[in-house]
């Protein structure tokens, strides 16, 4: 074969294998690639690295309508407010039909102190979607500040019915915060109730729910709250406390001390451990108190004062009266309770009873220094 024959196929085959070597990306696609970066940068808390993505875009790409949103959003989490307003207000005459363009900057200007733009912007944006709960919340903290409770509480439930199952315990909370601060408790009680009736029953709301149930005096409903939020939270022992508390007041030990049980299990806390010796009192059950009160001994944290001195209660109880009046005379001269009148009378009561004067003067002059007239100390 002539020689030209055997070169002619070698030249297409390097032809095809040309024709077959990927291009270099236009600006177009990288312009893509570095919006893709920017937003992972940004999601992943790289704010730095993010702007520098999005600046590249931009030299790349200067009119990509969703550049000064994503730009805004990373200075908006920096904390950056005056430079993430403008990026806003940029991507609004780029595309003013974006919702989140307008509740961006509705929430923006509220944080400025600018309410009566965030709220004109937060009205556009829920005019283009009346489903924008971070609007209807941004709005309901307007009202709030404003003064405007009753409006607050109403944009505070649309932004619950709106949102994502995750957040509507926060806001309904939120909404009852405000009720509550206004002193409506029937009112909140009825808004729990509502909303732990439609299936939002996480621990939040639950243990609202209870503590509102409680000072309306429904201590039955108020224990089975408590129980199904110390069934969801499971590393909380106060709950199951409540549920003991509340089992006590109604004179039912047996449940009670089921109760407490269920807390020590969680935690091995003091108090937990004097709540049962008191039932076990109660029942003439002296041996099973001594023992919960070793318990608690041996427990005992040392930095809370409602333990101590339930503590040292309890030991007064028991008959162990010196222990009890160390308990508190420590207590009561460390610089953080030196105000605390309740406890510093009490414990110059027990030392007067203990006939231990040294104490007692202590006591008396640490109450005078603070400030509070006796007409008779202890």
């Amino acid at each position: 074969m002539h020689s030209r024959w055997r070169v002619l196929p070698l030249l297409a085959l390097l032809a095809a294998g040309c024709e077959e070597r990927p291009s270099q990306p236009g600006p177009k696609e990288q312009a893509e690639g570095y919006y893709v970066k920017g937003t992972s940068d940004y999601l992943q808390g790289r704010f730095e690295e993010a702007l520098t993505s999005f600046n590249t875009m931009k030299e790349l790409s200067p009119d990509d309508p969703r550049l000064p949103a994503a730009i805004g959003e990373v200075y908006l989490s920096m904390g950056r407010l005056n430079e993430a307003a403008a990026q806003f207000e940029l991507a609004l005459t780029r595309d003013s039909k974006r919702s989140t363009n307008w509740s961006r900057l509705g929430f923006i200007q509220a944080q400025l102190g600018k309410l009566d733009e965030a709220r004109s912007a937060l009205n556009k944006a829920l005019a283009l979607h009346p489903k924008d709960f971070n609007a209807l919340e941004q709005l309901a903290e307007i009202h709030v500040k404003r003064g405007e409770k009753d409006a607050a509480v109403k944009h505070f439930v649309l932004a619950a019915e709106a949102s994502p199952d995750a957040s509507k315990s926060p806001l309904v909370l939120r909404a009852v915060e405000v009720l509550t601060g206004e002193g409506r408790r029937a009112e909140a009680l009825l808004l729990l109730g509502d909303w732990v009736g439609k299936g939002v029953r996480t621990p939040e709301l639950l243990t609202a729910l209870g503590d509102e149930q409680v000072r309306d005096g429904q201590l039955l409903p108020a224990a089975a709250s408590y129980r199904e939020a110390a069934s969801k939270s499971p590393r909380d022992p106060t709950l199951w406390e409540l549920v003991g508390e509340i089992y006590t007041k109604l004179d039912k030990p047996q449940e009670a001390l089921a109760a407490y049980r269920e807390s020590l299990r969680v935690k091995d806390r003091a108090v937990v451990h004097v709540a049962m010796a008191r039932l076990h009192l109660g029942r003439n059950e002296r041996q099973a108190a001594e023992e919960q009160l070793g318990q608690a001994l041996e427990s005992v944290s040392g930095s809370d004062v409602h333990e101590l001195t339930a503590l040292a209660e309890l030991l007064s109880t028991l008959g162990r009266k010196p222990d009890a009046l160390r308990i508190l005379s420590n207590l009561s001269a460390e610089p953080d309770h030196a105000k605390d009148l309740e406890l510093q009378l009490r414990t110059a009561a027990l030392a007067r009873e203990l006939e231990d004067e040294a104490i007692v003067t202590t006591v008396c002059n640490r109450i005078a220094s603070s400030g509070v007239k006796l007409k008779k100390c202890p």
